[in-house]
């Protein structure tokens, strides 16, 4: 469990992966000395991790929801292939231990023979496999982070963190990431909040330097940040996925009102015939019960619906989950 300042910390971090401990500290009302140490205990503890990702801007790609069914002792055996691929991410088994969900990068363009032979490794005995695309993300992107642990900035507090923040992306300013950035990235995939003088002492380059070369980046949306956040160590032992049918003049609407209700992590539009995906994270069985018949309930444009509970999390954005803490899941390069 975190106190009321730990997860005032989160939400600012959620707000602006890279925002400084005395900003921080000036929003709460606390020392950034007693900011710092808060959040290096939450990432040694395996609680939060922030990560830079690089967003390689392929027009012809987009996002898969994959549901795959096996037997119970193949499933570990697909996760392990599948948690360790760059273009796989929101991983999770489902009760039972027969099913898999997560999302992969792939083309647009593409058959579904080509997205399995890129999604399966040889060994696995899949006997049933769905395939849907992600269509749309429900939900502002500052306030789509799941803050359902509660203690969060006020609006006040909130504007001063998100101040910090650079300007929305432009799509006419894509670019992608060069050869002498690679170092860059390598750190921030280890650690999105690595200062820059850890990333000029890895490239060689001044400090001033480093700062104008992520502020570059940043901009034109080659790299890009996620806050992954372990609900289990804050108290929220059970999440379920929702699968959702209603008529599609119904969708937008209904998916955003969804995607702003505090136990919803994640909201969107897909393919199928249940077209509305949500991952509701709940503290228990009580929890999840009154939010499916106090809340979801009242939404009366909902056709039909299907929860399927999360036994086990596998993989975040950035992170893989091993032994109730979030981890790296590429080893770090040792230093020359």
């Amino acid at each position: 469990m975190i106190d009321d300042l730990d997860a005032q910390i989160l939400h600012a971090l959620q707000l602006a992966p890279r925002v400084s401990f005395r900003r921080v500290a000036s929003a709460v009302g606390a020392t950034e000395q007693t900011v710092a140490r808060r959040y290096h205990r939450l990432r040694r503890d395996g609680v939060v991790r922030v990560v830079g990702l690089e967003n390689r801007w392929v027009d012809d790609e987009a996002s898969w929801v994959c549901r795959m069914r096996a037997a119970p002792d193949r499933i570990l055996q697909l996760a392990d292939a599948l948690v360790r691929r760059p273009d796989v991410s929101r991983a999770n088994v489902l009760a039972g231990w027969t099913d898999l969900v997560c999302v992969i990068r792939a083309p647009l363009g593409g058959t579904r023979e080509d997205l399995l032979l890129r999604l399966l490794p040889r060994t696995a005995s899949v006997t049933d496999i769905t395939i849907d695309l992600l269509l749309h993300s429900f939900g502002r992107p500052a306030s789509a982070p799941w803050t359902g642990y509660g203690h969060t900035l006020s609006d006040r507090q909130a504007a001063e963190i998100l101040a910090a923040r650079n300007g929305p992306v432009s799509c006419a300013q894509r670019c992608l990431p060069t050869v002498e950035d690679r170092p860059i990235l390598e750190v921030l995939a280890e650690d999105g909040r690595a200062p820059q003088s850890r990333l000029a002492a890895r490239t060689g380059w001044s400090v001033a330097r480093v700062g104008r070369r992520i502020a570059a980046l940043e901009a034109c949306g080659a790299l890009l940040y996620a806050v992954d956040v372990l609900p289990e160590r804050l108290g929220h032992h059970l999440s379920a996925m929702l699968w959702l049918t209603l008529a599609p003049r119904d969708l937008h609407r209904v998916g955003e009102l969804i995607a702003a209700h505090d136990h919803i992590a994640f909201a969107g539009a897909v393919s199928g015939t249940k077209n509305l995906m949500a991952i509701a994270i709940c503290r228990d069985t009580d929890d999840l019960y009154r939010y499916l018949s106090e809340q979801l309930g009242q939404l009366h444009e909902i056709l039909g619906y299907e929860v399927d509970i999360r036994t086990q999390r596998l993989k975040q954005h950035g992170s893989l989950v091993a032994h109730g803490r979030l981890i790296n899941p590429r080893p770090a390069r040792t230093a020359r």
